[in-house]
């Protein structure tokens, strides 16, 4: 599980040298691809914990006229919000060698 309050990456896309993506596979679609597995997975967690956390503030007998704003919950989707988006936390983590792939149907590097 990632622990959203310690990543620290840019917030907004920034401009990045696309040889910087070869790197680690040598082949830019199957880094995209890595790349894209790996927001999909960062995305899930997210959404996760934020579920856990709305049902912790979830009422029982809340109707159409009871329904009020709290302010607790109102922080903690002000919290995700300001989070950086998965695929830039996937960037970062390729780009900083902290993401772990590998293709199964490559033998050898070089292979197709």
């Amino acid at each position: 599980m990632i622990d959203f309050r310690k990543v620290k990456t840019e917030t907004t896309a920034i401009t990045r040298q696309k040889d910087q993506f070869y790197v680690g596979t040598g082949n830019i679609y199957e880094t995209v691809a890595i790349l894209a597995k790996r927001a999909n997975q960062i995305a899930t967690e997210e959404k996760q914990e934020l579920n856990k956390k709305i049902e912790e503030f979830a009422s029982s007998n809340d109707t159409l006229e009871e329904v009020f704003e709290n302010k607790e919950q109102i922080e903690v989707a002000k919290f995700y919000e300001r989070l950086p988006k998965p695929t830039l936390i996937a960037i970062d983590e390729f780009l900083n060698d902290k993401l772990y792939y590998r293709n199964p149907n490559k033998k050898n590097e070089g292979d197709f």
